[in-house]
């Protein structure tokens, strides 16, 4: 079996103790060697291979969420309603951003989306107020707290006694688009149980073992994805029909064919998909679509 996945990218420091020091976020917001990233419409400004950031003298108004503080440099975001200027997507710049820039990105990107999403009190219904530099709302009216969603989910390489993986293409997907399966943690459930349940849900296969192989957050919106390595028997899958239209086991040299001829699209480059199915296959994988 592959070892652990290497998928964190976040090289800043979040200095969570920071978010409630009104003074010291004051003071550094007054600082232009503080560097803002302008967050919208779920899209990042990025300069090629780089992100685009502005002083705070520079930047726009909206809110402030703090994301870090590196070598002496503290980061903001600041979000607006309508995608910057130069702005792209994690999924378009995610593979091609360096460790620093991609940690950023993914922060400023699962807050604003949380933000946009949650400005009412789940209790009371009334107005909530950012607080804690972004990664708080309140409500004024019944003090309740609410912090940033992340919804778990799981995401699988199955092999079979025959060390062939299995890869499945979703009904929403095109033709020709496969990967690994997945699915959310249901209440109640442990990683490992979801996984059983998901590939027997999509599939028809049972899994009789996962470990834990490592995880990637993925905000489309909140995700947290938990990558896992399953076994099962090799049985001939049945696709649901509903999540999954076909589902296939894929010997390493079937694979390398299909996807070098166009016969299959495997995940791109920016996901614990693509890292699984390379972790198994033993390394790079043509890369299409």
């Amino acid at each position: 079996m592959p070892g652990p996945l290497a998928l964190s990218r976040s090289t800043v420091d979040h200095a969570t103790h920071r978010r409630t020091d009104a003074a010291w976020l004051e003071a550094t917001w007054r600082d232009e060697t503080t560097r803002v990233l302008v967050v919208g419409a779920g899209t990042v400004p990025v300069d090629g291979h780089e992100l685009r950031f502005v002083s705070p003298s520079e930047a726009p108004d909206g809110h402030r969420y703090l994301l870090g503080v590196e070598d002496g440099i503290a980061y903001f975001a600041v979000g607006v309603d309508s995608a910057p200027a130069g702005g792209a997507t994690l999924r378009e710049v995610g593979a091609v951003l360096g460790d620093r820039d991609a940690g950023l990105a993914v922060h400023a990107v699962a807050l604003a989306n949380w933000h946009a999403a949650h400005r009412h009190c789940a209790r009371c219904g009334q107005p909530t107020e950012v607080s804690a530099a972004g990664h708080v709302r309140r409500c004024p009216a019944d003090g309740s707290e609410h912090y940033p969603r992340t919804d778990p989910a799981v995401i699988v390489l199955v092999t079979d006694e025959h060390d062939r993986c299995l890869l499945g293409r979703a009904t929403a997907w095109p033709e020709k688009r496969f990967s690994t399966l997945a699915g959310f943690v249901e209440p109640g459930e442990t990683p490992e149980h979801a996984v059983a349940r998901e590939v027997y849900e999509e599939a028809g296969v049972v899994v009789t073992s996962a470990r834990y192989a490592g995880a990637q957050p993925w905000p489309f919106p909140s995700s947290l994805m938990l990558g896992y390595y399953g076994t099962a028997t090799g049985t001939e899958p049945r696709p649901d029909g509903a999540e999954i239209a076909e589902a296939r086991w894929f010997k390493r040299d079937e694979l390398r064919s299909a996807a070098l001829a166009g016969d299959i699209l495997l995940p791109g480059g920016i996901s614990i998909a693509r890292r699984l199915v390379e972790g198994w296959y033993g390394g790079a994988l043509p890369t299409q679509g």
